[in-house]
């Protein structure tokens, strides 16, 4: 299964020269839990939940006190929409996140979460279920299955 299947397409910017308190009023007002983070139209970071409150701790100032570029996480962990999920699952693990931008070129097309991934779960598993019995019949056939798109 491939990430453009399970990828949010819908996403919400801020542009770097805004505040914590920016991002935080789009984050509730489309009740998400993050905002990219953009310079000149073009990804640079993404402001989280997660962020929000360590910037909130940290600072101890009103969001609106919080330069943007001071709260985001940078730099972006990102994927392609043409990439596996699996693919996808082992760049949020070793990159320590929970969401990553889909990006094609330097253009976010979506993104996809460690949520996207549970939600699409009995997907994958028929995915796997699926080539498992297909690697078993070639195996039994004795073709080779690189023969057999």
């Amino acid at each position: 299964m491939l990430v453009s299947e399970v990828m949010t397409e819908d996403v919400v910017t801020v542009p770097v020269d805004g505040t914590l308190g920016d991002a935080v009023v789009k984050m509730l007002e489309y009740r998400i839990g993050s905002v990219i983070v953009t310079r000149d139209g073009d990804p640079t970071g993404i402001v989280t939940e997660t962020d929000v409150l360590i910037s909130g701790s940290e600072y101890g100032e009103p969001f609106d006190a919080i330069p943007l570029e001071e709260a985001m996480s940078h730099p972006l962990v990102t994927v392609e929409p043409d990439a596996t999920v699996r693919a996808a699952v082992e760049r949020m693990r070793e990159g320590g996140v929970k969401k990553l931008p889909v990006v094609d070129d330097l253009d976010v097309v979506g993104i996809v979460t460690q949520q996207d991934v549970v939600f699409a779960h009995p997907l994958l598993l028929r995915e796997a279920i699926h080539n498992e019995e297909r690697r078993t019949e070639w195996d039994d056939s004795g073709d080779d299955p690189e023969e057999h798109p």
